[in-house]
């Protein structure tokens, strides 16, 4: 019974053109890489879907830090963080990035977290208890929604971007704990939410703001501090949550906040007490990641990113106004999230296959993801891709609305 229950469930998933398919990368992170496909074949991709945006997962400088990292501290923790798994790397990983936010958050402590996922499920299932209340933002991830349905709060949804009804509903709340939460830079359409609105809210009703910077830490703001760096914001009543296996290169992620919460978390936080703490290598190799961001050459990464945006968007813009037609539309972002809503899921899926047969790996993505009728093209882009690959995907994309409109004028019988 559970297996014709879940064939069927299957079946309704490739009807609607939603199905999976999981892919194995056999080399590095890098614009160019070996990706075996579902098929069983094997070839050289240039990929637009990574999150490695400043282009550190094979900086050889993070591979010898976490080779000195394993010589020091061995291949395994051992142990969850409160038994006798954290390590020395742990703690200096823990206060670097505690003085790394300080600017924002005054007097912050951080606790490191062996993924973004398990910090979201620990902060919002730990701060959400009985009476009170979070206020989440419609586009928020999945781990976020998840970490609040793990709580005991009750839950008001505002929509995108709109401060004004989150206002509202602020004014109207009797909770005693106000939470709002939100994603920094959104994932899949790239734009920033509006922070310090946001934090106006939070500190004219007494309520927190916890804010996921996983797609602006490292990228945004200077030395790619992050979103809230970027803003310039300060003030003790931010939660800030950051991903370490985005831009930072390597795995990870980190909370941090007021001393009380951080302590409130290690006491009360699940993911962080039952789980086995992440291998000490990789907080030693994130050590070296963070000096990296902050250097010469992480300025020069993001200056660099920063002009394959400007090129990207200009030559989209080229090709939609070659073609009215065409119903896609490249999302406003200033970041290295450039999304190309193309409408149907079939539809994206197909534009995918395309590119990938012209080797270019540009996944298409579908709801829940993405709201219904909103399926595109997540286009990301990495410090370490070069103008000519901007280029190449530029071309490809030309020559797929080229074979689309010719293979629309056989249909109709003209050509």
């Amino acid at each position: 019974m559970l297996l014709e229950h879940l064939g069927n469930k299957l079946q309704a998933i490739a009807a609607q053109s939603l199905t999976r398919v999981l892919r194995v990368a056999e080399t590095a992170a890098a614009p160019l890489q070996q990706v075996r496909s579902a098929d069983g074949q094997s070839r050289e991709l240039l990929m637009f879907c990574s999150n490695d945006y400043l282009g550190l997962a094979d900086h050889p400088q993070l591979a010898d830090a976490m080779v000195e990292g394993v010589r020091l501290y061995g291949a395994g923790s051992g142990a969850s963080h409160l038994i006798s798994g954290h390590s020395r790397a742990h703690d200096e990983l823990e206060h670097a990035l505690a003085a790394w936010v300080a600017p924002e958050i005054p007097n912050a402590q951080a606790l490191f977290f062996c993924t973004g996922y398990m910090a979201n499920l620990a902060v919002l299932s730990a701060l959400g208890d009985a009476g009170a209340e979070i206020f989440s933002e419609a586009l928020n991830h999945a781990s976020l929604i998840d970490g609040i349905k793990l709580s005991k709060a009750s839950v008001q949804r505002y929509a995108h971007g709109d401060v004004a009804a989150l206002e509202a509903l602020l004014r109207a709340s009797r909770s005693r704990i106000k939470l709002i939460v939100t994603d920094a830079v959104f994932s899949m359409d790239g734009d920033l939410a509006r922070l310090p609105e946001l934090l106006a809210c939070a500190q004219a009703h007494d309520a927190w703001l916890i804010v996921d910077d996983a797609h602006g830490f490292g990228v945004l703001g200077p030395q790619g501090r992050g979103t809230l760096a970027h803003f310039q914001l300060r003030s003790e009543r931010l939660i800030l949550i950051g991903t370490l296996g985005k831009a930072a290169g390597v795995a990870g992620a980190f909370v941090a906040a007021h001393p009380t919460i951080t302590q409130y978390l290690l006491q009360a936080a699940r993911p962080y007490i039952f789980t086995t703490a992440a291998p000490p290598a990789l907080a030693h190799a994130l050590l070296r990641s963070l000096a990296l961001m902050a250097s010469d050459e992480g300025e020069a990464r993001r200056a660099h990113l920063l002009r394959l945006q400007a090129r990207l968007r200009l030559g989209v813009a080229a090709l939609l106004a070659a073609h009215p037609a065409l119903p896609w539309q490249l999302l406003a972002s200033d970041t290295p999230i450039q999304p190309l809503v193309v409408g149907d899921n079939a539809t994206v899926m197909r534009l995918s296959a395309q590119l990938e047969q012209l080797g270019l790996r540009v996944p298409g993505i579908r709801p829940p993801t993405v709201p219904a009728g909103t399926a595109r093209l997540r286009i990301t882009l990495c410090a370490s891709h070069s103008e000519a690959d901007i280029d190449r995907l530029l071309q490809a994309l030309a020559s797929v609305v080229a074979e689309q409109q010719s293979e629309t004028l056989i249909e109709q019988g003209i050509a």
